[in-house]
């Protein structure tokens, strides 16, 4: 007898994995007589239990906790000017997107509203595939060198003894601080308002890392890009912040999901700061230092798009957890700079999708570019040479997996002089035959890569004397935040969150060197902190706090 209390239709009828209906009743088990014992033939039951056991894939090892949704990006303004990257060249351009914001440090099951950096990771599904902006809700990071990444995340993580996280013990958290002082500008973002984040729909996003914006040319502009919240930023207060750990700790995926289930939907604009090559040669800073924000004043924003999310999720474990990005997912026009760690980044994120996920995991409805479906309306169907492996949800068919000549892949032109509204036309059978040495010595490409070796090495040499080397430059602007931007009320903001955090530090020479470092980019700050946690306090510069610290040799 059906209940009068079912509220929705499924036509689906209850069948076994192997899809074969099952009539009897789904929670019943396979015994020998009543009451006997059970037998291994049942399926359905042996089946479901072998399933339960594994149907937890790996967390993310960072950004373990988040939620998303999906919607669409258009171009509003053309940036023809700048790049041949087809997403960029026709107002009014349009291609979905799906969208995961997260806490950075925290397991998945980590309060939304803890005090942390929260990423902020977009795929755009574009016509000639995926692009994506793995990116951070601010415009600076803790590190600029790659090797130092791990163990900093360490540090975010539980103690090795005593099983604690930062938020019962931050000793760990704050020796790391003090000891690598160039993530002072981060800190000093993550210790202000923007660390507890009201909601993801009103939140902005920063590239951080430089990338390239490419013409047909071959030249180029350095680039950041942005995503602001039209909403702007509003934060939460320390208190509200902790109280909605305890009482909502999904508080964020929650209220991203009922704003779009009521369409109120979340809209963002889209922003480039660009960057000659002459002007990163002679910029006070290296632009490949993640630590440092370039001054809108002198390199100012231009919009060029909006991002709308218009459809929550049907299943969080298939659209969310499974959805990957990667740094390196980005579209001809579009490069990545000699950013240290981003180029590092580049490697990490589709090998730890690999182990997460499966080898496929570029397969995953979710994540599956359109241009390997047929029909969906790209200006070419995609196909490679990559087979087999686990979880494969299209094996190309026929299609040989080597460059053959039965059945020769296609090509579309690598000369952007030629590009049409930022596509190559297609060219048949292009890479069947012999690579000879005379093809290898062409003098004109020689020659443009010599160039732009003679500008890298600029920057390289501009990169080599600060970046892993805590000096002045390094408090500069993270003082400018604290002293100019922050307000009185954001100041104290920021005292009683460092304040807060800091005192659960186990070692009070710790809290000492958070003081002396504090005090390095504000001397009332220091002498505050110093009074609040029950230390010693003089003023140092930057020189003086890392001999006080102790140096480490570079080599």
């Amino acid at each position: 007898m059906v209940s009068e209390y079912y509220t929705q239709k499924d036509d689906a009828v209850y069948a076994t994995s192997n899809g074969v209906p099952y009539s009897a009743h789904p929670l019943g088990a396979q015994t020998a007589g009543p009451g006997g014992p059970l037998l291994l033939q049942d399926f359905n039951l042996i089946d479901d239990l072998s399933h339960f056991d594994q149907e937890r894939i790996p967390e993310r090892v960072v950004h373990a906790k988040g939620g998303g949704a999906h919607g669409y990006f258009e171009l509003t303004d053309s940036l023809s000017d700048l790049t041949y990257a087809r997403p960029f060249q026709t107002v009014g351009y349009k291609c979905p997107v799906s969208i995961r914001f997260s806490t950075v440090g925290g397991e998945r099951g980590t309060p939304d509203t803890l005090r942390d950096p929260r990423g902020y990771s977009i795929k755009f599904k574009t016509d000639i595939g995926n692009m994506d902006w793995v990116f951070n809700n601010t415009p600076v990071f803790f590190i600029r060198d790659p090797n130092k990444f791990a163990k900093f995340i360490h540090t975010q993580k539980r103690d090795p003894s005593t099983h604690l996280n930062q938020n019962m013990d931050s000793t760990m958290t704050w020796d790391y601080y003090t000891l690598n002082p160039e993530c002072l500008h981060q800190i000093t973002y993550m210790f202000g308002p923007r660390g507890t984040p009201k909601t993801w729909a009103g939140m902005h996003g920063y590239s951080g890392h430089t990338f390239k914006f490419v013409k047909e040319d071959g030249s180029f502009n350095y680039i950041q890009l942005h995503v602001l919240a039209d909403d702007g930023f509003p934060t939460l207060s320390i208190e509200e912040a902790n109280e909605l750990a305890g009482a909502a700790p999904e508080y964020h995926i929650k209220d991203l999901y009922d704003r779009i289930a009521e369409k109120k939907f979340p809209t963002y604009s889209v922003y480039v700061q660009t960057m000659s090559p002459e002007q990163a040669e002679n910029f006070r800073f290296s632009i490949n230092d993640l630590t440092k924000v370039w001054p809108h004043k002198e390199f100012p924003l231009r919009k060029f798009g909006k991002i709308v999310l218009d459809k929550n999720p049907e299943n969080y474990h298939a659209e969310i957890e499974q959805l990957a990005f990667s740094p390196a997912h980005l579209v001809p026009g579009l490069e990545p700079s000699n950013d240290p760690v981003l180029q590092s980044r580049l490697y990490s994120y589709s090998d730890t999708h690999r182990h997460r996920l499966g080898t496929n995991y570029q397969q995953l409805p979710v994540n599956r570019p359109r241009t390997f479906e047929k029909g969906s309306g790209c200006p070419f169907l995609a196909g490679n040479l990559q087979r087999d492996g686990p979880a494969v949800f299209d094996n190309q068919g026929s299609r040989p997996n080597y460059l053959s000549s039965l059945q020769p892949i296609n090509a579309v032109s690598s000369n952007p002089k030629e590009y049409s509204n930022g596509l190559g036309t297609t060219e048949r059978a292009k890479y069947i035959g012999v690579v000879t040495k005379k093809e290898t010595d062409k003098y004109t490409v020689l020659q443009s890569e010599r160039a732009k070796r003679a500008h890298d090495e600029k920057i390289w040499l501009n990169s080599y004397d600060y970046i892993s080397g805590f000096s002045e430059l390094d408090v500069e602007q993270p003082r400018a935040l604290y002293q100019k931007v922050f307000n009185d009320e954001q100041r104290k903001y920021f005292v009683e969150a460092v304040v807060g955090h800091a005192s659960t530090i186990t070692k009070s020479y710790i809290k000492e060197r958070l003081a002396l470092l504090f005090g390095v980019m504000d001397e009332d700050l220091g002498k505050t902190l110093a009074n609040r946690l029950e230390v010693k306090f003089e003023k140092l510069n930057a020189e003086e706090y890392a001999n006080k610290v102790g140096i480490s040799p570079a080599n």
